[in-house]
């Protein structure tokens, strides 16, 4: 069973994918919970939604267009703690093709990492794809690497899906 639920459904512009639910959120029922997670904050400040949302709002996500699944969605804790046999590449790429999201955006490298199979990714846009759905991967938003944090691949990926919304085609096209 996984540790929260996901929020996903048909239609959504964007997808975030996280590693593992916290310690924090596995207790409260919420994810990106932690004190020092700026999940929600990085959110409304690149302007995903329209005021910031507290953790508990999450079933609220897919009416602004998002939508939440992690890599390892049965496990709590930092990454550090995490096995190669605790991530399922293969359910979140079923999701991804049954849900078929505009864009993907790992929340962190290490999620990207265990999806893509391979190191050394950059943060952005990713050449590769799941059928019609963009790959982006952003800074975690995780108190624990707070030292990584760069809010300018959150504020990327909001400019590439306006450019979706303005254009209807993919700048990667």
């Amino acid at each position: 069973m996984p540790i929260l639920p996901d929020t996903l459904e048909p239609g959504l512009a964007v997808v975030f994918i996280g590693t593992a639910a916290s310690r924090r959120s596995a207790e409260i029922g919420a994810p990106y919970a932690g004190p020092g997670n700026r999940f929600w904050d990085i959110l409304h400040e690149a302007g995903f939604t329209p005021r910031r949302l507290a953790p508990f709002e999450f079933r609220t996500l897919p009416r602004y267009g998002i939508g939440l699944t992690n890599m390892a969605p049965e496990r709590a804790g930092n990454d550090d703690i995490l096995g190669p046999g605790d991530f399922d590449p293969e359910g979140v790429r079923a999701k991804i093709e049954q849900f078929a999201p505009k864009v993907v955006a790992f929340v962190g490298k290490r999620a990207a990492q265990e999806f893509l199979g391979r190191a050394g990714l950059a943060y952005g846009l990713q050449a590769q794809r799941v059928g019609p759905t963009a790959i982006f991967v952003l800074p975690s938003t995780s108190g624990a690497a707070r030292r990584y944090w760069n809010p300018a691949p959150w504020h990327a990926l909001r400019a590439y899906l306006d450019h979706l919304d303005h254009t209807n085609a993919d700048p990667m096209e």
